[in-house]
């Protein structure tokens, strides 16, 4: 690491604290007049639970979106995240919002196998709430992307191959996919990630499972390493003959990126509503 720690977000957005705030305050304001099934479980653990945001006019056989929020592994809600929602709902879509459990309590093994078994939960049984198991599509944004590619990856210490779910596509956004230099940045204390841990889930080393769409974004003012790391996961899906696709978002950092993936009239925000609208099964 350099003597500035490029992963620590907050030495880079001096208004951290504000923009998290919006993202609750908004996510407060669309809870208050969505329809939100909260807290639904999709396991036996106190955190292994779900919320869906059913779209004002829902339809049999709707698209089904999934999002995983970020905090580097240690932390995080999913309620403030709810309104990355509007795009989806905008598409007729249903969205639903995953929590895990934190580092350090939890080691990474058991935050991937969360993600994964929560979405196969979702497959097995949207079509209760009106969505289409073949139209799925899944979002994550920084720590949540890096969960979210292991919904078409095997990790490099895997044995077996993993039960993975049916997607139609996944947009990552900001992610690490080299967890190399993670043990060693200002998170040693705060996730505990051991060097074991890096190199056994870093996505640049995992087998890469085939996607009808990934796309890789980040916001152009982001540090260093979002930006790497996406053109070298770009660079590898491309040499191994899969659909990816890089997209930096000009004028937008770490935090302030998400709000733009929430805004259905922002550059991520109508990519979020073409992926969910154009997820349909093929035939």
């Amino acid at each position: 690491m350099t003597s500035q720690d490029l992963y620590r977000i907050r030495d880079f957005v001096p208004d951290f604290d504000a923009i998290a705030d919006e993202f609750a305050e908004r996510s407060r304001a669309l809870s208050a007049r969505a329809n939100v099934r909260a807290d639904i479980p999709y396991g036996a653990g106190t955190r292994e639970i779900l919320d869906i945001i059913l779209p004002e006019r829902p339809n049999t056989g709707a698209p089904l979106h999934v999002f995983v929020h970020g905090g580097y592994w240690r932390s995080g809600e999913k309620a403030n995240y709810r309104f990355v929602a509007e795009p989806v709902l905008a598409a007729g879509g249903v969205a639903a919002f995953i929590e895990y459990d934190l580092m350090p309590s939890r080691r990474l093994g058991v935050l991937v196998d969360q993600v994964r078994r929560s979405v196969l939960w979702l497959q097995e049984r949207c079509r209760e709430f009106g969505a289409d198991p073949a139209r799925i599509t899944v979002s994550g944004h920084s720590a949540g992307a890096h969960l979210a590619s292991f919904l078409a990856a095997r990790g490099r210490e895997e044995a077996q191959p993993p039960r993975l779910p049916l997607l139609r596509g996944l947009l990552l956004l900001s992610g690490i996919y080299d967890l190399s230099e993670i043990p060693y940045s200002f998170l040693r204390d705060e996730a505990e990630m051991t060097p074991a841990e890096a190199a056994a889930w870093s996505p640049l080393t995992a087998t890469q499972h085939p996607c009808p769409l990934r796309l890789l974004a980040y916001g152009a003012e982001e540090t260093a390493p979002f930006h790497d790391h996406a053109k070298e996961l770009h660079t590898l899906l491309r040499a191994r003959g899969q659909t990816a696709e890089m997209l930096p978002v000009p004028g937008f950092n770490h935090m302030s990126v998400v709000l733009d993936l929430a805004d259905p009239d922002g550059m991520l925000g109508r990519r979020l509503h073409d992926l969910v609208a154009a997820s349909a099964a093929k035939t």
